[in-house]
C-alpha cells in the first residue's frame, strides 16, 4: 500500500503525469487572496459600479482581468526575467503606472453623483483596463511570485503560463464583479450630493494610497 501511494504521488509530479487536485489548492488560495484584497483595481471597479452600473463596467473589468491573465502568462514564460535585468524599464513602468492611477483618482474625486443626462461621461474601456494592469508593479510582483512558487504544477513554461493565466483571469473577474456589486450598493444607499462627494473622496484616497506600496523597498 505504501509503495502504491508513493508511486501515485510521484506520478503526479512527473512531466506528463496528472497533478492531484490538492496540489492546486495553494495556487487557488493565492489567486483568491491576491485578487480579492483591496487595491487599485478593486477600487476602480467599485467606483465604476457606483457611477455606471454593472453592465457598463463589464468591458473595463474584463480588460483588467485580461491584463492580469496575460501578465501572469508572460511572467511564467520568462518576461519577468527581462524586466529584472532592466531596472530603468522597471522604473518607467512604475512611474507611468503611478501617474495614471493619480489621474484616475483625480477623476473619481471630481466626479459628482451620477447624472442621467450626463451622456458624455463614459466608463473606462477594455484597453484602459489592460493598460492599467500592465503598468502596475504590484501586479508584476504578484504574478512573478506565483510563477516562481507554483512552477512545479506544470511540466513547462508554456503550460505554466496557461495555468496561471486562467487562474488569475478567472479569480480577477470574480473579485472585480463582487467589488463592482459593492459599488451598486453604494449607488442605492447614497441620496445626496454630499454623500457622493464623501464616497468619491474616499475612493480617490484609497486609490492614491494603493500607489504607496509600489515605491516601498
Amino acid at each position: 500500500m505504501r509503495d502504491a501511494r508513493v508511486k501515485t504521488e510521484l506520478h503526479g509530479r512527473l512531466p506528463g503525469g496528472t497533478v492531484p487536485f490538492r496540489e492546486y489548492l495553494p495556487l487557488i488560495l493565492f489567486v483568491i487572496v491576491a485578487t480579492g484584497t483591496p487595491g487599485g483595481a478593486t477600487t476602480l471597479a467599485t467606483a465604476s459600479g457606483a457611477h455606471f452600473g454593472f453592465r457598463r463596467s463589464l468591458r473595463y473589468m474584463t480588460g483588467i482581468a485580461a491584463g492580469l491573465a496575460s501578465m501572469a502568462a508572460a511572467a511564467a514564460v520568462g518576461l519577468g526575467s527581462v524586466l529584472a535585468e532592466w531596472p530603468t524599464l522597471q522604473f518607467a513602468l512604475k512611474a507611468f503606472g503611478s501617474l495614471y492611477l493619480l489621474w484616475l483618482a483625480a477623476r473619481i474625486v471630481r466626479s459628482g453623483p451620477p447624472r442621467l443626462d450626463a451622456h458624455l461621461r463614459k466608463p473606462q474601456g477594455f484597453v484602459s483596463g489592460v493598460w492599467m494592469l500592465w503598468h502596475n508593479p504590484k501586479g508584476w510582483a504578484m504574478t512573478l511570485g506565483a510563477a516562481a512558487s507554483f512552477a512545479a504544477l506544470a511540466p513547462g513554461p508554456l503550460r505554466l503560463g496557461a495555468l496561471l493565466g486562467v487562474a488569475f483571469g478567472v479569480a480577477a473577474m470574480v473579485s472585480l464583479s463582487l467589488w463592482c456589486a459593492a459599488g451598486l450598493v453604494f449607488a442605492r444607499l447614497l441620496r445626496t450630493d454630499v454623500q457622493w462627494r464623501w464616497l468619491n473622496a474616499g475612493l480617490g484616497l484609497l486609490l492614491v494610497l494603493s500607489i504607496a506600496p509600489m515605491w516601498l523597498p
